[in-house]
This record gives C-alpha cells, structure tokens and sequence, in this order.
C-alpha cells in the first residue's frame, strides 16, 4: 500500500456518520452501498462479470476461488515453487494437495514443467504473478485447456497488471488478490475474487459468508445454500478500496517510470543483466530484477549495502522448502482435519524436498530484487542508480 490520505479519511467519515458499517444493512436488497460499489467497479476495472471483496486477505479469496471450482479431497492443484505459502495452504485449507511446479527464468511458472507435472489427478493450476511480474497466462491457459484443467490466477501480488493487454486475474477462470498492507492498493487486510462464471461466483459468494441462508438475496441463488465460512467485507473496507481504485493507474504509472529508468540507465553494464520478463509492459514495476552469471555474484550484489537488495531465494516464506509446517505436513489444529491424512489423498503427490526443483534453486539464486517506491524523489532514484552501479563494479 504505496499511498493513502484525506480523502479515505472523508470517505470513512460518511460510513461512520452513516453508522453502518456491515455490507448487509437494507431491508429489501441487503446491499448497502460501499462493498457493492467497488465489486462493480473492480470486476470492471478487471474485465469480468461478476467481482467479490472479503476480509481474510488474499488467501480467502483463493480458498474462495477453489471452492467455487469445485476443488477438494483426492484432487492435486499445482503452485510454483516460488510464491507466498498461502497459495499452498489455500489449497489444503479446502482439503486438496499442492503440487509444485519449477520457476523459470521469469520467476514465474514455468509452462513447460506445468505440463510436465500434470497427473490424472490434477483437477487445477494456480500461476501466481509474483512481485507484480505476470507469468506467461497465454501458455498456460492454453496447456490447461489442453489437459481440461482450471485455472486460478493469483494476483496477490500484481494488483493492476497486465499480460498481452489483458488484466491479470481475467485470463484464468478465478482471479484472486490481496488488498493487505504490503500490497500496491489495499485497506490493511483484506482481498478479491473476480470470475465471469455465475456458478463459480455464486459458490464463492456463499462460502464467503456463512449467513447467506439468512440474507435478504438469498433467492438470487442458482444452487442450494450451503454452509460457508466468514470473509465478509465490510463498509469500512469497501470505502477505502474506493478511494484506492482510483489510485491505482497513477501508482502503477510511478512504479512502471523508475523501473523504467532503472533499466534504462544499468542496461550497458556488462556485469549484470535484468530478469527475463513475459511482458514488461504489463509488469506492475513494484521490483528492479536483475540476472546475475551465477549465485556468487549475485549474493555479492544483493549484500552491498547501498543496493538494499536481496535473492528471492533467500526470502524465505515465499520459496517452497522453508514452508516449514508443510514440508514436515503439519496442517490444522487436530489429525483428523490434516488433508495428508486423508484417504482421498493417500496415493498423491506429497514431497517438496530441496532436490526436487534444481531449476528453481538456480533461477531463484542468480535472480535479485530490488524494490521501488513511486514516490521516491529524482534525486532518490538517481542515488539508487548510482549505487547498483558501483556495486556492479566490484563483481568478481
């Protein structure tokens, strides 16, 4: 969350003013006005028919999104092996098995492993679009449509973005996304599905709230109302994700201009290069990403001090093998609710060893981030730039 000021403080003072706060408050419809008004908004801004905000962060909206695919028990899902771990524990969470899939050297998904990995038991792909880089959407979506799988895109991390002219969220069947604190639009927790399949809303919109047996659109449904969890947004969220949406294209103009003048000036620099990019148009601009001959060089150059960089191998909660609760299958409060216990689940793919994804451990080694600040001042900018340059200069 790069910017945020008086005019969400105004918006929050009519809700308070108002004193609603709960998304569900008229008597006829249900709908209040501020939720109601940023779904609309978001699965326009996005392209899709049908969008949902929640509290739970992006994690619920994922969970979400399987559930309203239809994912459960005795199915695989497959995540890269580069993401945050709520893409894995989304998965479990509705009882399924994550399955990893290699990085390339995008630091995205890599299409062909996908394909590779795909067994008679995969029922879906999460391609997740990390640091605000979108994973090339166009293979995967048609390797997908190949093997008859679903796809969830998680955009958690790349709010706005694009592939090839098209939202990221809107190539996939689900889309889902974070509006937390650390995200490039957000109201301090919270997330959003967007699909443009009414059975697929309709099943995540009841999930996303257990009492939809008791609201007043109830009828609205297709299908029988099922028991669901809480991930309800409330007024208070719909009205800062207000003021936030209109932000949105000028942090993404910000970001993309630094990146841009980072590439620009470092580009002659023969001891670095930059990360390989499926559409550098279409990238969000939150990291600088560079691409080193090795892991040497680039641990030296994420260390100098003025770059205040680092490897996203190195990252820890976001690189499959320091997921430490599910390597070692650790899952909910009691045995019986852990999905590797279960006999859907006994002859699917469980390990997520160390040895199992050299490609990644390479791309994710000779790879470092550096993050960005729409707001940082030319002077900033220019004074970051001459410091990656020095740091290039003493590379062995």
């Amino acid at each position: 969350m790069y910017r945020m000021g008086e005019e969400e403080v105004q918006e929050l003072r009519k809700v308070f003013l108002n004193k609603q706060l709960f998304r569900v408050g008229d008597p006829a419809s249900g709908h209040l006005g501020e939720v109601v008004k940023f779904e609309q908004a978001w699965a326009k801004h996005i392209g899709t028919e049908y969008a949902l905000l929640m509290s739970g962060g992006g994690t619920a909206a994922l969970m979400c999104g399987l559930v309203g695919l239809g994912i459960g028990p005795g199915d695989e899902v497959l995540i890269p092996a580069y993401t945050f771990m709520a893409t894995a524990s989304a998965v479990l969470a509705v009882g399924a098995i994550p399955v990893l899939v290699e990085v390339d050297d995008s630091c995205t998904m890599d299409p062909e492993d996908f394909e590779k990995k795909i067994s008679p038991q995969t029922k879906a792909v999460i391609p997740v679009h990390m640091v605000g880089m979108p994973a090339n959407m166009e293979r995967i979506c048609e390797i997908a449509r190949k093997h008859n799988l679903k796809v969830i895109e998680d955009a958690c991390q790349a709010v706005g973005g694009s592939f090839k002219g098209k939202k990221l969220g809107a190539w996939g069947d689900v889309g889902a996304y974070s509006f937390n604190v650390f995200k490039i639009i957000g109201c301090g927790e919270g997330g959003g599905l967007v699909t443009s399949d009414r059975m697929i809303y309709e099943r995540a919109s009841i999930f996303h709230d257990s009492g939809t047996a008791f609201r007043p659109y109830a009828g609205d449904f297709t299908i029988p109302i099922f028991l669901g969890l809480q991930f309800r947004a409330s007024e208070i969220m719909g009205a800062i994700m207000n003021v936030q949406l209109s932000r949105l294209e000028g942090i993404l103009r910000d970001l993309r201009k630094v990146k841009k003048m980072f590439m620009e000036e470092l580009s002659g620099i023969s001891s670095i290069g930059f990360a390989r990019s499926n559409d550098i148009n279409g990238d969000c601009g939150v990291v600088v990403a560079f691409r080193f001959e090795n892991e040497n060089q680039a641990l030296e150059f994420a260390q100098s001090e003025e770059v205040s960089g680092w490897r996203p191998l190195d990252s820890r909660k976001h690189v499959w093998f320091d997921w430490e609760p599910i390597v070692n299958k650790r899952i909910g409060g009691h045995p019986a609710t852990n999905p590797y216990h279960f006999p859907q689940n006994a002859n699917l793919r469980k390990d997520y060893t160390k040895e199992m994804y050299p490609k990644s451990i390479e791309n994710l080694g000779r790879t470092v981030f550096i993050s960005i600040n729409p707001d940082w001042s030319d002077q900033e900018i220019k004074a970051k730039i001459s410091a990656c340059k020095k740091a290039a200069e003493k590379l062995k």
